[in-house]
């Protein structure tokens, strides 16, 4: 593994040592939903995750074996390949091994939840590097909306799933136009904002909910929601993370109102 990039943000405020991390895990995995993990390993790769030390997770949740700890090292991965990594090709690799892991991951044990939702998160992400029109020709939309169904079914309430699910919908409608994606990959607008509202039902206080709703409504409807996105894009950026990915969140919504 090469050396990655540091986390480019105080990150003081994210260190869950000892009890601390049982004490805010509820809060830290309002999202995912993950479980708490009883042993060690895995409790210290999530403590490298949050704190965006997300190599250091990823070698601690491989080295540990366990559900939650390959959970923790795909997690990391793929918000590192997300925020931190430029180079297409660089992201593109990334997101593959995290798909191919969970894949593994959820075939060895159909019930871990974030196995099914990391491997449609991998896929999602390595689609929107590659191309979603290319991703749509190669099948892999297939795959996701499978994956996050299947997370959906597991966990209804799995918020994160429908924020995926939201972008789903919006994605495909936005390179496909409404008819030929209903027709073809059985998604519509309405079901888009469904998932989106549920999605911020659950997290009220989440800045990546708000700031995917925006993206969706932009890919939905164009300028005529500009007002919209723009205040979902402000909730978010006014927002207080609590980990590393979540400060990652608010500087992207930052970013987005000062382009």
């Amino acid at each position: 593994m090469s050396k990655w990039q540091r986390f480019p943000h105080d990150a003081s405020g994210f260190d869950y040592k000892g009890d601390a991390l049982w004490q805010h895990w509820e809060r830290l995995h309002a999202g995912d939903r993950e479980p708490w993990p009883e042993d060690e390993e895995s409790q210290d790769a999530w403590r490298a995750y949050h704190r965006g030390d997300f190599q250091t997770a990823v070698a601690l949740g491989l080295k540990a074996e366990t559900a939650s700890g390959v959970n923790a090292a795909n997690k990391a991965q793929a918000i590192y390949a997300t925020y931190l990594v430029d180079d297409e090709e660089e992201k593109k690799e990334l997101f593959e091994e995290v798909a191919d892991r969970a894949e593994v991951a959820a075939r060895e044990n159909p019930n871990n939840i974030n196995a099914h939702y990391q491997h449609a998160y991998a896929l999602g992400r390595y689609s929107q590097a590659t191309s979603i029109v290319k991703a749509l020709a190669q099948g892999i939309a297939g795959k996701v909306r499978a994956s996050l169904d299947k997370t959906l079914e597991l966990d209804p309430d799995h918020a994160e799933a429908h924020i995926a699910l939201g972008a789903y919908h919006a994605e495909i409608i936005d390179k496909v136009g409404s008819m030929v994606a209903s027709l073809t990959y059985s998604v519509s607008k309405d079901k888009s904002l469904q998932h989106y509202e549920k999605a911020l039902a659950l997290l009220p206080d989440s800045a990546i909910a708000h700031i995917e709703y925006g993206n969706g409504l932009l890919m939905l409807f164009g300028n005529k929601k500009v007002k919209d996105a723009t205040k979902l894009y402000e909730t978010a950026a006014a927002s207080t993370p609590a980990d590393a990915m979540e400060k990652l969140d608010v500087e992207f919504a930052k970013s987005e109102l000062s382009d």
